[in-house]
């Protein structure tokens, strides 16, 4: 047993360790805080000299708000700037290391795209005229300048404000580099912050001399041409190095409207400008009046070359298609030429069936612009693009809205819904009620506000009721499966699987839909889609051919689900919303699209022979006047069509069993085509075909006679608010 006194011993020596251990973290926390307070108390002192009063103190406030609010705008512009970035990973400088001839589908030369570094002038070579004209034209200081130039946007803005409009343009040739070579043409606010940071990227990776080369060579100059060693051939015959102050200015002239100023379409218009060219370079201080005076008194000539328009848009997306083509198959050749699948009475026709429809129609129902696509349905071709219009003016914007311009659907995106129950077993008799509906505190409205209780599917497509698909949707199909039904079919633009998909709302694109909606005519196939035909080197190798390194087209609707889409998509021209699109003596099928505000009109359809898509509407989203798809569309896709169907066999669309029209009716078809397109005796002339393939055709035509008269060369067979009604 141990002694008590130990024990106790212990417990005062324990008590004894404990106390001078409380005092040490006394101290030490009481001396560690007391310096602390003196260290803060110096720093205060020290900054407390720094402090001002009075009217001082307003503008130091002042700047400590502006430092602050600069580092938040600086990660936010970092933030921002991520995105446009993403454009200049890989090797962006070798985008147009492709030199293309393409041709059209019968073989005629139509235009060319990519750099021919031959043909490249290195800007020491070029003359030191042409250089001052573009500079005091375009950028007045760009060597002054870091790729955006405030003094000049301020400049043009007090410019603008003066005159009520935009009569100049605040954009450095840095920033008009920055769009071609990285983005679109449209419009936006996005587009105009990544053109920003971009320009200053260029400026920070590329020199002055270099930026204004790319410019040069790059640029769009009108009548097919891009750059000015391309432009300086096409309109003067001479190579760049050799022209003149007056050539020089009126290729300066181009940039800011090449179609528009296009010496080729418009030799006064383009001598005009010219001249204003000539001014700024006396303005700039870079010449002197006496300087220019030779060239105001003798202007530029061009070589008559006639008029051969060049379907642009078209070529544009083919040569992206030929890039794509090249490096999935390994083509190392670089000049190639390139059969395409356009077939150019039909690219003309639908050209000037969007131009003649704006030009009648755009100021009654306040739009602007439109896009087009046309393709071959069955036959040996199938899928082919024999048509694409990418806007009104390829020189006054070079942005594709048949390709890049994905805007709402509206109704026109319904059928992909009905397609889906069609393949669930529904029928075109198949009742739906159409009465209101709620989804998840979304309650969809019909266009007139009115029900009619139980209705086929039919009569519910035909007059587009909305409640309908997206009670079909809601409770019987599910948004995936819609959204994949439309995939499958060929759209390649995302679908959001959001319970509004079924009024359209998710955006897609002209090519998108023209894709898709052939697969009715062709029975449920994929539509194959394709604008290149053969990828040929100059020695006549064939590196790619369609047919041959394709795979065969899959079935994505069965027969019986496609013949009864096409069962139902026939009445709509007939008694639904689409009879504007009626073509008197052909069986025609379709649907009509409108969004929220009516900013966009659409109408997809087909015949037997050919799918179109149409899209009107405006750049900027405002709103048309009470356009609808089955207005200025509907009227646009029926010029396209009565015209492409002149001189074809008509093609039975597959599950209607009414006969074929008769020659009789064909031959009031092709009258009525021809007097229904303003200016269409224009587009009828004959192309420069070769001799073997002149042959070829007078042996179709003659094998055709009978059927029918041949006048061409024969083709063997928004941001809408989803709780609104979107369709008349």
């Amino acid at each position: 047993m141990q002694h008590p006194f130990k024990n106790s011993k212990l417990k005062r020596r324990l008590r004894h360790l404990l106390l001078r251990a409380d005092s040490f973290i006394d101290s030490t926390l009481w001396s560690t805080f007391f310096e602390a307070g003196d260290t803060w108390e110096e720093i205060v002192l020290f900054f407390r000299r720094f402090r001002v009063r009075g009217t001082r103190r307003l503008f130091f406030e002042a700047a400590g708000e502006a430092m602050t609010l600069g580092v938040a705008g600086t990660v936010l512009m970092l933030a921002l700037a991520l995105p446009a970035f993403q454009a200049t990973q890989g090797d962006w400088r070798a985008q147009d290391e492709y030199a293309v001839t393409f041709l059209d589908r019968y073989g005629n030369e139509i235009g060319h795209r990519g750099i021919r570094h031959e043909d490249s002038v290195p800007i020491d070579e070029l003359p030191d005229t042409l250089v001052k004209s573009v500079v005091a034209t375009e950028d007045r200081r760009f060597f002054q300048h870091y790729g955006i130039d405030f003094l000049g946007l301020a400049r043009a803005m007090v410019t603008n404000a003066r005159a009520n409009g935009v009569v100049q343009g605040g954009s450095t040739i840095t920033q008009q580099v920055a769009k071609n070579m990285f983005l679109s043409n449209e419009r936006t606010l996005q587009r105009k912050m990544k053109e920003a940071f971009l320009a200053v990227w260029l400026e920070a990776n590329l020199t002055k001399k270099e930026i204004l080369s790319l410019y040069l060579d790059r640029m769009y100059m009108g009548g097919g041409t891009f750059g000015v060693a391309a432009a300086s051939q096409y309109y003067f015959g001479k190579d760049v190095r050799d022209i003149d102050l007056a050539q020089s200015a009126m290729l300066a002239g181009l940039f800011k409207a090449p179609s528009k100023y296009a010496p080729s379409a418009n030799l006064p218009a383009a001598r005009a400008r010219a001249n204003e060219v000539l001014t700024n370079l006396v303005q700039g201080h870079l010449m002197s009046e006496g300087q220019v005076v030779g060239a105001r008194l003798h202007p530029a000539s061009v070589v008559d070359r006639g008029e051969k328009p060049a379907p642009d848009y078209f070529l544009d997306w083919a040569y992206d298609e030929v890039k794509r083509i090249a490096q999935e198959h390994r083509i190392r050749r670089h000049s190639l030429i390139v059969r395409t699948t356009v077939d150019m009475n039909l690219q003309r026709a639908a050209d000037e069936s969007l131009k003649s429809s704006l030009r009648q129609y755009g100021d009654a129902y306040n739009v602007s612009q439109g896009a087009i696509v046309l393709l071959q349905n069955g036959g040996r071709d199938p899928g082919a693009v024999r048509a694409m219009v990418g806007g009104r003016d390829y020189g006054e914007s070079q942005f594709n809205r048949a390709v890049n311009g994905r805007r709402q659907p509206g109704s026109s995106f319904k059928v992909y819904v009905y397609a889906t129950a069609m393949e669930h077993g529904m029928t075109p008799d198949t009742r739906i009620t159409d009465k209101p509906i709620t989804w998840n505190g979304w309650s969809p409205r019909n266009y007139e506000r009115t029900y009619e209780g139980h209705v086929t599917l039919t009569r519910a497509l035909a007059k587009s009721i909305n409640t309908v698909p997206v009670r079909l949707t809601r409770d019987h199909l599910g948004t995936v499966a819609v959204a994949k039904t439309a995939h499958d079919m060929g759209v390649e633009s995302p679908i959001s699987t959001d319970k509004t998909m079924a009024l359209g709302t998710s955006e897609v694109t002209a090519l998108d839909q023209a894709t898709a909606y052939s697969v009715f005519p062709d029975g449920g196939l994929q539509s194959g889609r394709h604008g290149i035909d053969q990828i040929m080197d100059y020695s006549g190798d064939v590196l790619f051919d369609q047919a041959r390194d394709t795979p065969p087209r899959k079935r994505v609707l069965t027969e019986k689900a496609a013949d009864e889409m096409n069962q139902i998509l026939v009445q709509i021209p007939e008694w639904g919303t689409g009879r504007r699109a009626k073509i008197d003596g052909l069986k025609t099928a379709g649907k009509t699209g409108t969004t929220q505000s009516y900013r966009d009109g659409w109408f997809c359809g087909y015949t037997g022979n050919y799918t179109t898509a149409v899209w009107i509407g405006n750049d900027d989203y405002t709103p048309s006047n009470r356009m609808t798809g089955g207005t200025l569309p509907a009227m646009t896709w029926k010029k396209v069509m009565e015209y492409a169907q002149q001189g074809v066999e008509p093609r039975a669309i597959p599950g209607i069993k009414d006969p074929l029209p008769s020659a009789a009716d064909r031959e009031k078809l092709m009258a009525g085509a021809r007097e229904g397109i303003d200016g269409m005796e224009a587009m009828s002339r004959p192309l420069a075909l070769s001799h073997s393939t002149t042959e070829l055709l007078r042996t179709i035509a003659e094998k055709l006679s009978s059927a029918a008269p041949l006048s061409r060369p024969s083709r063997v067979a928004s941001t809408a608010s989803p709780s609104s009604p979107v369709e008349p």
